[in-house]
């Protein structure tokens, strides 16, 4: 006997007959009442490319769905692309907004009981604050990536979001002329979609297939391609099948699961953003895993098997046609735990079977990968008592371990005015504090603009860097060592660093340390005083208030 319906109520009802009373209005047959009811989470704007797309696809996602026998409803929630709305806070708005996607989700999808949904994921913060919303409503539900954007040409180059990004920061240190990143600037983007490279969202893309919330073979795709309709069409039949089924996500989302995602993005060497973003699905899903803790046992265990832009010189076009993340989890074989279930109803050791790569160059097998050491590295140490995260890529680096003095500051402008006044200087290590999940809040504060103009002064090499705040998908230069917990603004040892004072960051032991004495550092606590709440009204007061520690994703919780 197959499960009632959750979204079924008894005819002539109080629910029932006010249900039925507002759907008649929009032309819902009372016999489809009893159907199953599909959500069409869409986060769309007309803001940002990333997002310019997606209600395009909703039609076709209905039509598949009510083709498979069941009743689709689109809902909306919001939609953060970091380039847009990183404009007001200092980007106080870019991670906190992940978590009003889930609250979204909940209000329009658990209010009226809907059965199953399918997200059509784009841009950064609305994939995992999707999934999160997976794990805590426990309905059935499909991932649906919507694909990464065109890029362009300019001067005879290729150009990218990444190109604008990083370039904005060389023109403001006069390295490159202004009239070039204008022309760049309307070039790099040639249609709707996700940044092309291994960025976030292209690596939370890849994410949902590993953890099994995708269909097998559709991440990455291109924004608006016919592989990328052809999965829309395939999910929306496949979510039908998944209520009938009742096939959860609880069901999907488990520890081996986590495992094997954070092992296939540390093959693609992705986003470190991703670490904090599945840890978030762990704590919503109610999954005892500790997401940082995997990252730091496989770093050293999982060679990385694609370079894509930027951290190598491959295009995600490239990726994709070699046969995406489903080819790379063939190629990393026994290294992954093909018993898992997927939203396929099989497992993932049934949906590779036969899997290859159709390019080794682009991704490569195990034995010969582009690097064994590990893209992400996590580090830890009397500065860093919790995690830290370095991206180190692929390349081989000249510096595994610099010691330095400490240059501190309290945003990223002041870090940005000292390099433009020359106060800042080869061999010592920029501080900036005050950009955690709290003190941001929300990690605002643009680290990574601070990270792209040491570049663009031609000291990325000679200085390192270390923050509390977190980075772009996009940044891999120099060595920067972010996400330091505890946080500053939490009493953390970041938040005690003087000038002057030695730090010592060593990839190859992980360790990242002050070298202080603790004497001093209790006398130097016992008189801090905790900074003054930045931006502290609206939804940033409440998200300040409200979020848990990085550690366990900086998640809403109950106020402490």
């Amino acid at each position: 006997m197959k499960k009632p319906l959750r979204s079924n109520f008894p005819r002539g009802s109080y629910l029932w007959a006010v249900r039925n009373a507002q759907w008649q209005a929009l032309g819902i047959a009372e016999e489809d009442a009893d159907k199953p009811k599909i959500a069409i989470v869409n986060s769309s704007s007309g803001l940002a490319a990333c997002f310019a797309h997606l209600d395009g696809i909703v039609p076709v996602v209905k039509e598949a769905i009510r083709a498979a026998g069941a009743v689709p409803f689109e809902i909306r929630t919001a939609a953060p692309s970091d380039f847009v709305i990183g404009a007001g806070a200092r980007g106080a708005y870019i991670l906190t907004t992940r978590d009003l996607v889930t609250n979204d989700i909940e209000v329009a999808v658990e209010g009226p009981q809907l059965d199953g949904m399918i997200c059509l994921t784009s841009c950064d913060k609305t994939v995992p604050g999707q999934l999160m919303a997976a794990g805590r409503l426990n309905i059935p539900t499909l991932m649906l990536a919507c694909g990464y954007q065109p890029s362009g040409e300019f001067e005879g180059e290729h150009v990218d979001i990444e190109d604008v990004f990083v370039g904005a920061m060389h023109a403001q240190m006069g390295y490159l002329p202004m009239d070039k990143l204008i022309g760049m600037s309307r070039n790099a983007i040639r249609g709707p979609g996700v940044c092309s490279g291994m960025g976030t969202a292209n690596t939370m893309h890849i994410a949902c297939e590993a953890l099994g919330m995708a269909l097998p073979g559709t991440t990455p795709v291109a924004a608006n391609s016919d592989a990328m309709f052809d999965a829309a069409r395939r999910a929306g039949a496949r979510i039908v099948d998944m209520v009938l089924e009742d096939l959860k996500p609880r069901d999907i989302l488990t520890p081996a699961a986590f495992a094997n995602a954070v092992k296939t993005i540390l093959a693609v060497a992705g986003s470190v953003n991703s670490i904090k973003h599945l840890q978030a699905v762990a704590t919503e899903s109610g999954c005892q895993t500790d997401v940082y803790g995997l990252f730091e046992q496989f770093g050293s265990e999982v060679p990385v098997l694609s370079a894509v832009r930027p951290v190598g010189q491959h295009f995600i076009e490239q990726f994709e046609a070699a046969g995406g993340a489903r080819a790379v989890m063939a190629n990393l074989g026994d290294l992954l735990d093909g018993r898992v279930m997927t939203v396929t109803g099989k497992t993932l050791a049934e949906n590779l079977q036969g899997v290859q790569s159709s390019d080794a160059d682009v991704i490569r097998p195990v034995t010969q990968p582009f690097a064994r050491l590990p893209a992400i590295t996590m580090l830890r140490g009397s500065l860093s008592p919790g995690y830290s995260v370095v991206k180190t890529g692929v390349a081989e680096r000249k510096v595994r371990r610099f010691s330095g003095t400490a240059i501190c500051f309290a945003s990223s402008d002041e870090a940005i005015a000292a390099l433009k006044a020359g106060t800042i200087r080869p061999g010592q290590v920029v501080v900036t504090r005050g950009a955690g999940v709290r003190g941001g809040p929300g990690m605002g504060g643009g680290s990574s603009k601070v990270v792209f103009a040491l570049d663009g002064a031609g000291m990325a090499e000679q200085v390192a860097m270390i923050t509390d705040g977190h980075l772009s998908g996009l940044v891999c230069k120099g060595l920067v060592v972010a996400e330091v917990q505890p946080e500053g603004a939490e009493l953390g040892p970041l938040a005690l660093v003087h000038d002057g004072d030695t730090i010592t960051i060593d990839l190859d032991t992980r360790r990242c340390d002050l070298e202080v004495s603790q004497e001093e550092l209790d006398r130097r606590a016992s008189s801090w005083q905790p900074p003054t709440p930045q931006f502290d009204r609206g939804w940033l007061q409440l998200y300040r208030r409200n979020v848990g520690p990085l550690s366990e994703g900086a998640v809403l919780v109950e106020p402490r």
